[in-house]
């Protein structure tokens, strides 16, 4: 008889065990489900009500032709993901748009214009748009996202198209810099991939409109104080033994730059420590940073690659060239 209160003690102990331990698992799978739905609910597309969002050519882009499919999501299940999640490939884009995405908590004053790759054909638009807003507004950095005209828009000269919303898109967000407590001193660009093309075409042809003027926007400078360049493609020609593209030359006014890249892209490294030597052979502050794997396209989606590592390299280097404050995170 005196077993039995023991044996019961013990059946007690274990069933509280087993019960914590259920517990505790499915409370961390709360948490993990809410971060991740909170996560999904911000860093969509299309953009959560809340954020504002401005045609960038209010009656219609210049030499805009007609694009014969509707605006929408490519992404088919033959699409390799990235980091084991799907991508959002938004194609056929004739209506470019400006989307606001300003800081949760406390804004620095600073802000980035960011351009998605994709080839000019689609746009990466969360992989390397509203993921990237995430991540800039959480160092204080107002973000603007440019859904900009695809396909066949560049490279420039190709075509015009991308780089004429680049520079209309750089005059708006200072002619709002006011009214989205932004500093217009402190505006600059972030692109990967094309994406990184155009933000080293917009860094090197910001002197003139490559379209006609509309309004007072197109009189406020399009020159990016700073530029981030991701993975890039077309700035060096690989027919031409990997010379640099002639149409991109960086002058002393090009803005201070950041370039990161791994040394296995498929898109060739080439493209990085070419325009590097550029923008070092005419002084203009660079910083660049290459890495052995990583291949192209991974945006900010971290994986065991050290090269996913590059927005605290990009946060530290913003401090450094003082866009952000030393006490900004």
């Amino acid at each position: 008889m005196g077993i039995r209160p023991v044996m019961w003690r013990a059946n007690i102990r274990a069933a509280k065990s087993r019960l914590e331990v259920f517990l505790v698992r499915h409370f961390l799978f709360l948490i993990a489900a809410v971060v991740s739905l909170s996560t999904s609910l911000f860093a969509q597309w299309p953009p959560a009500p809340g954020h504002t969002t401005l045609e960038v050519w209010p009656h219609g882009a210049p030499g805009a032709a007609a694009i014969p499919a509707p605006e929408g999501d490519t992404t088919t299940a033959k699409d390799h993901l990235v980091a084991g999640r799907a991508v959002v490939r938004i194609g056929n884009v004739s209506l470019p748009t400006l989307t606001l995405y300003r800081p949760t908590g406390k804004s620095t004053g600073a802000a980035v214009v960011v351009f998605p790759g994709g080839g000019y054909r689609i746009l990466a638009i969360d992989l390397e748009g509203t993921e990237v807003c995430d991540w800039l507004n959480s160092a204080g950095i107002t973000c603007v996202l440019l859904k900009y005209r695809v396909p066949d828009t560049g490279p420039y000269p190709k075509s015009a198209a991308a780089l004429q919303d680049a520079q209309r898109a750089l005059g708006m967000v200072r002619s709002h810099a006011a009214e989205w407590h932004i500093d217009p001193k402190r505006i600059g660009v972030l692109g990967f991939s094309a994406g990184a093309h155009l933000a080293a075409a917009l860094s090197t042809h910001f002197d003139k409109r490559v379209y006609d003027p509309i309004d007072a926007a197109d009189k406020i400078s399009c020159r990016p104080d700073f530029a981030v360049i991701v993975y890039p493609g077309y700035l060096a020609i690989e027919e031409q033994n990997f010379a640099g593209n002639a149409d991109i030359h960086p002058t002393e006014q090009t803005p201070p730059s950041f370039i990161v890249q791994a040394e296995d892209d498929p898109v060739h490294v080439e493209n990085s420590t070419v325009y590097f030597l550029a923008l070092k052979n005419a002084k203009v502050p660079a910083e660049m940073h290459l890495y052995a794997q990583g291949g192209h396209g991974y945006g900010l989606r971290r994986t065991e690659l050290p090269v996913t590592g590059w927005p605290q390299l990009v946060e530290t280097w913003l401090r450094t060239i003082q866009i952000l404050p030393a006490s900004a995170r």
